[in-house]
Order: structure tokens, then sequence, then C-alpha cells
């Protein structure tokens, strides 16, 4: 173990010495460089999740929290552009409104729609609630404010913290495949593109990682965002605890990463680490009898009142931070994930086992049994962390190795483009062209029957273009869509009409932005939508090839393109022509009809002309701020409560007594008297806290919080309806703890019958970890 870390240590020091040297001869970087990341996590308790659809999963717990991460890059004499990667579902429209607005208040005409971004990670497991439209919000009992609210703010901040955090730095661009975290989830539709097409790729998903790494002139590295397609459904539908999933999983581990190999280098003794490296901290090393005898000290404390501050200020990586220097931000993006899957081991039968069907992910004929299995099947969990790994692997990988350096332009330009009416000039065979029309919204029936990440119910399945009487009716209860309406989708069978249904607001999104971002050779093409795998080749090449006949000098070599997927609004899946034929889930949930992708194309053709050329375009037509049209059904929270004599986080079930653990195979559980998180979210906070005692002075240090993949927050009520509610805190010892005596804490706030909140702690009995 300890020739390991003194080979990691020197391992480390060299990474130091030699990013020392890069800076001294890379000191006059023409670019100025802002980070910034804040905490977006949101309700952890009664709000629907967003993604699945289904209304039975609601959040009641954290299993790590959600944050909006943020880079912008500027040329000090002239444009700027901001990326904002958020871990939620998706961006929404009236989110980025409402952001923009807060902005323009803020910094004036620095930061617009036209050169912010906001894209969502496509995680299934955190709050919903935050879009506009009807359709998606239905499941959320409608608009949630405190889920808006929480994105909102979160955005904000991150992007404040960047703008105040510019420096001169630099950015280094690199690339590279990734080939086990994802597979392609709907085969038989890609299979239906031309043969001719598919020869040009070795695999059916797009299996390249594009990475940028930030270098501050002065402070070294401090960051990195990376762009990776595959699905945020390595959690399930069952899931109901607050999560990134996969791709927040991998920026925590690369954040994680980055602080123990600063704390390496600078011979600080780590208050935490990531679990997937070894701990390397040398300590006095106790007997387990004498760890107990110190441990027995150590009763759980009643449930006592604290202060709002005392959750954030005890957060681990908080308490870490360097004031005079940025923290270090990674995120992990999303791209044409639409049908990528991380559920990398296939798509089986719950009842038999055997592989479903292919054409249509049935089993029997039905959709309902057929699940996707993701590496750590059946854990999702486990899932969950080995494809976050896998991620945060070749982001390291690249990082390390990143070394052609952006140079050139900062520019940007975007767009609104009505997509319900929208000509679209095709080309064909014959040279000669015709002009085809997208539709106003429309889901299909193959809609819902779901995919295999979560398959939907009754008798839907994935390849219906027929659809059949009794679900007409229902639908016709809605809105019977005209024959034109249907002839537009076709062979699209119209289970819902959405956007020719306005009542009591819009249920579908038309008008959408469009937006190009550029850093030199990089190109980030912002599209409100999932496109599958073949979509996001064909309008990247078609990019491509418009910025090459250019004429720009400099855009000679190779230039980058990626597709930054779900941004600055939501209008679901966008596949290939031929895709669209079979109408599985991705096909029937492309809303404009089969022109969908050639529309985006020819639009980002527009822009990207428009943007090497240096010429301006028209805004196109405003979307609609329906803010004040928004209703909720969701129940308030009116009060908490304990059993009398007990007092908001007392311990309900200790550790048991003289407790002692083994790292690496245990599970610590304490179960707390507590109250609704919806009475404060604890942003910058925690609700969970796991405190190793420093034996020289018997403080209590804090090691790992409610951002930890290893520690579980979970809340539930006594029954439905009650005030009484308790939280489980669950720590899974990883093999990084160090040796010693700990105890697990529980922050919440509790509501009083007339309003007013109170904030509490309270502790377990201390235990030995060995």
């Amino acid at each position: 173990m300890m020739e390991r870390q003194s080979l990691i240590r020197l391992w480390s020091s060299f990474f130091y010495i030699s990013t020392l040297f890069w800076m001294q001869v890379h000191s006059h970087s023409e670019y100025l460089i802002g980070l910034g990341s804040y905490d977006i996590t949101g309700p952890a308790a009664d709000v629907n999740m967003m993604g699945y659809a289904d209304m039975a999963q609601v959040a009641s717990g954290i299993h790590f929290r959600l944050r909006a991460r943020t880079f912008i890059v500027s040329d000090p004499q002239g444009k700027r552009v901001v990326f904002v990667n958020i871990d939620a579902c998706m961006a929404s429209q009236i989110v980025t409104l409402k952001v923009i607005e807060r902005l323009k208040a803020r910094y004036g005409d620095l930061y617009t729609e036209k050169n912010v971004a906001i894209s969502g990670i496509h995680t299934h497991a955190g709050p919903g609630g935050y879009l506009q439209y009807v359709v998606y919000i239905v499941t959320s009992l409608g608009f949630v404010r405190q889920s808006f609210d929480a994105l909102v703010d979160g955005i904000e901040n991150s992007i404040i913290q960047a703008h105040e955090n510019l420096r001169p730095g630099s950015i280094f661009l690199n690339n590279g495949e990734l080939l086990d975290a994802g597979v392609n989830r709907s085969p038989s539709a890609y299979l239906n593109n031309p043969s001719g097409e598919r020869s040009e790729y070795k695999y059916d998903t797009d299996k390249e990682m594009t990475l940028l790494k930030f270098v501050d002139d002065q402070w070294g590295p401090v960051g990195s965002f990376n762009w990776f397609a595959t699905h945020g459904t390595s959690m399930s539908r069952t899931n109901s605890l607050i999560s990134g999933d996969n791709k927040g999983a991998a920026a925590r581990l690369m954040e994680d990463w980055f602080e123990q190999r600063e704390e390496l280098v600078s011979d600080e003794i780590p208050r935490r680490v990531s679990s997937i490296i070894e701990n390397h901290q040398d300590s006095r090393k106790l007997a387990a009898g004498e760890l107990l005898e110190i441990a027995s000290y150590f009763e759980s404390q009643p449930g006592r009142p604290a202060t709002r501050v005392s959750s954030a200020a005890r957060r681990v990586r908080s308490a870490l931070r360097k004031a005079d220097k940025p923290g270090f931000v990674s995120a992990f993006c999303q791209t044409n994930c639409g049908d990528v899957s991380p559920n990398v081991l296939g798509a089986f039968c719950l009842d038999t086992g055997l592989p479903c069907d292919f054409n249509h992910s049935t089993c029997g004929g039905r959709n309902e049994l057929c699940y996707g299995r993701g590496p750590g099947y059946p854990d999702e969990f486990e899932s969950t962390r080995v494809i976050g790994e896998r991620q945060f692997k070749k982001a390291l990988d690249l990082f390390n190795k990143a070394s052609e350096e952006l140079q050139g332009k900062v520019d940007y330009r975007q767009v609104y483009v009505d997509f319900s009416q929208l000509n679209v000039t095709l080309s064909k065979k014959d040279g000669n062209s015709e002009v085809v029309r997208t539709c106003p919204a429309a889901m299909g029936f193959a809609f819902a029957a779901g995919t295999t990440d979560g398959p939907g119910a009754f008798d839907f399945t994935q390849g219906d273009d027929k659809g059949n009487p009794f679900w007409r009716m229902v639908r016709n209860f809605l809105k019977t869509p005209h024959k034109k309406q249907m002839d537009c989708h076709y062979p699209k069978p119209i289970l819902l009409d959405t956007g020719e249904m306005t009542k009591p607001y819009a249920w579908a999104p038309s008008i959408l932005s469009l937006q190009i971002l550029r850093i030199g050779k990089l190109f980030i093409l912002s599209v409100p939508g999932e496109f599958t795998t073949m979509a996001g080749r064909r309008l990247r090449d078609a990019v491509k090839t418009q910025l090459k006949r250019s004429g720009d000098k400099g855009l000679s070599g190779e230039i980058h393109v990626v597709i930054a997927g779900l941004a600055n609004g939501y209008s679901q899946y966008v596949t290939t022509f031929e895709e669209y034929q079979v109408q599985r889930y991705e096909g029937a949930s492309t809303l404009f009809g089969p022109h969908t992708l050639s529309g985006y194309i020819q639009e980002f053709k527009k822009l990207s002309k428009s943007l090497v050329l240096g010429r301006n375009v028209q805004p196109g037509p405003q979307p609609p701020n329906l803010l004040d049209k928004q209703v909720s059904f969701l129940t308030p929270v009116v009060m908490d409560s304990t059993p009398g004599g007990d007092s908001f986080g007392d311990v309900i079930s200790d550790v048991p007594k003289n407790l002692s653990v083994k790292r690496g195979s245990n599970l610590v559980t304490v179960v707390f008297r507590s109250a609704c998180p919806r009475n404060d979210l604890m942003t910058e906070g925690t609700f969970a806290l796991v405190e190793r005692l420093e034996r020289e002075d018997k403080s209590w240090t804090p090691v790992y919080d409610d951002d930890d993949l290893c520690l579980r927050f979970k809340w539930s009520r006594h029954k439905k309806f009650s005030s009484r509610s308790q939280a489980t805190i669950e720590w899974r010892i990883p093999e990084s703890a160090s040796p010693g005596v700990y105890r697990i804490t529980h922050f919440g706030a509790a509501k009083k019958l007339f309003g007013s909140v109170q904030h509490f702690t309270g502790s377990s009995s201390a235990f030995v970890v060995t």
C-alpha cells in the first residue's frame, strides 16, 4: 500500500510540476475564461420526477445533489459565450426566459438569449414541474414553483460565479472513443437508414467523447466540459431518490479526483476522497478496542434547534474550498442521445429472461415486461456508478492528454423558428428540389409504449403505425386531429394532437430556439430536443460542410462540431426520415412530422453561414411566456409534527452499541424524527452528514454529505397524509474511508401550523470504522 501511495504522490507531483512548466510556456492567452457551479437540487419530497412520465415516481430523498455548471469564454476585445450544463432532465423554455431576464437586469445586454446556452444532462431522477407546456407537467400535478425557482436561482448563480471568475486562460480540446457506456435501444429503426450511410460508421451509436480543458494562466487547470451520448436512465422509474444519474455521478467523480490530486500535491490531509480513489492518509493506527472505548463516550444527541447556515457550513466541499482559488468544475454534457441507452447488457423479458422482440421490444406481444439491463444489474445504483465511472475515466484520460489549443474567434448566432409550419426545401436525386412542410406537434401511439429504459403500459407497442379504435376514441375525447394533420404526420398514427391543444393553455411548443456558439474551431449546436445517433450525424456533417465552404481562413484543418442536446427548451425527439417510418418510440415522439430533421439541417446551415460571414440574422417569432398561466395541484406542506415527548432530529433507530464495521463491505443506517424536505431545500447545504472524530481536539470533521454517492438520504411519511415523517440515512462505507470514530448527523426544517419554519439537527451514537 505504501509503495502505491508513494507512486501516486510522485505522479501527482510530476503532474503539478508539469502544470507549472506549461503555465510558464503558455502565459499569453487570448481568451478570458470563467467557470461556476451552483446547487439546483430542488424539492426532495412529494414532487413527481421528470423523464419517465410515471405519476408513481415521486421524490423521497437524495442519492446525490444536482448542480448547474457554467463556463464563460470571452474575447477580451470582443464577444463572449456562456454554456450552462444542468443536472436536470432537460432545459426549459420558461426557465431560460427567466434566467435571461435576470441576467439582463444585472448585466444589461452582456448576456442574452443569443449567447447563453442552457443544456440538460437528461437525468430521469430530478424534480419535475418546471416546464411551461401542459404535456410536460401533467404527471407533476401542474407547475411546481420550487422546482422552477431552484433551477432559475442555481443557473443564475452559476453564471454569476463564472462571470466573477473571468481571468486570462487557455482552452484545450481532445476527443476519443468510449465504447462501453451506451447501446442503441432502437436498432431496428437505425437499420432502416440507407445501408450505404450506415457503412460509413463502425457503430450504431456515437462513441466519441469531446472534451474541453480550461486552464487559468495563474491557477492552472480549473475545469473541463465534455459531450458524450448516453441516456440518463441508469436509474429506473422505480427510483425515488434525486440523482444526477450516470452523468452527474461522472461529474462528481471528476471533481473529487481533482480535489484529491490537489491535496496530495500540497501534502495536506484530505478531508474526503472519491469512492474510487484509494485513501492516502497516513495516521497513527489505534487498536479496535481503543477506538471503541473512545466511541463509547459519544452517545446519540437528541434533536435540537439549529441555524439555517449550520448544514451549509458543515458541507464537505465548501469547507475545503480555498477562498482565493476558483473551485474545479467538471461537467458531463448531453448530446445526440435519442436512441442511446446506458443499459448496455441489452433488453430482456422479466418473465422468461429471454431477449425482447427485436422489432417491437415486447415480451409475448406486450411491452410492460421488457427492460434494459445496466452493467450493475439488478442494482441500478451500481449501474449508475459504473456508467458514470466509465465516462469519468475516459474524460480523465482526455483531460490529461489534451494538447490542441483552441484559438480564434468567439462568436454566436441564435434564432427562433416556428416548427409547426416551416417550409423545408429538399434536394432530389435528379437535381431538382421540392418544398415540404413540417406539422403542428403531435405524438404517435408508439410514444405511449415507452422504451426499454422505461416501458409504457396497456397495449401500446413500439413500431405501431396503425393505432387502435379504443385509444382513438380516448384521443378524440381530448382532441380529434383533422385530416390535414394526420396526412402531414403520416405514417405516424396520432395519439395526442398536442400542437393543436390549447386549453387551459398550450400543450406543446411550436417556436424553438436554435443556436450556435463558436470558440475558434469548435462549434456548439444547441438543439431543444433529443437527436438520434444518425440524425445527429447528419446535422453535424451538414454544418461542417457549410463551414468548410465559407472560405474562412481560420477554419482550415479539422473543424469540431458538437451537439448540445435538450438545450434552451424541449421538444422531444428528432429522428431521420427513414427512422420515422418505423415508428418506434423515438419516431412517434418526433413532434413536427417526418421532415423535422430536414428543417433543423436547413435552419442550422443558414445560421452557420451567417456566423462565418459575419451577417446578422432576424430573431424570428418570440416564444410565449406562459408563467402567469401556470396552475398547480400539488398539495402544500401544512405542518410537521412528532409524537408527544419527541423532538425533530431525535434518533428513532440508532447504530448498535459498540458497533465496529469494516471499510468497503458494511452499511450503517440511522433513522431520525424528521420533517418535510420541502420546508427548506438546503440549497448549498446538506440533509445528511457523516462526521469523523478528530482525536486531538475532540471535534467532529465532515467527511461525507448528501452530495456523495456512498451516502443516501431517504425520507418518508408514516402515512400518506400524515404530518409525521422520518429520515433514514444510509452510509455505504467506501474502501477509501479512513479508520476512526464516526457518527451520522441529520439536518432538517420543520413547519409549524401557522407557517413559520424551525431548523433542527440530531446525531447518532459514535461507531468505529476499521
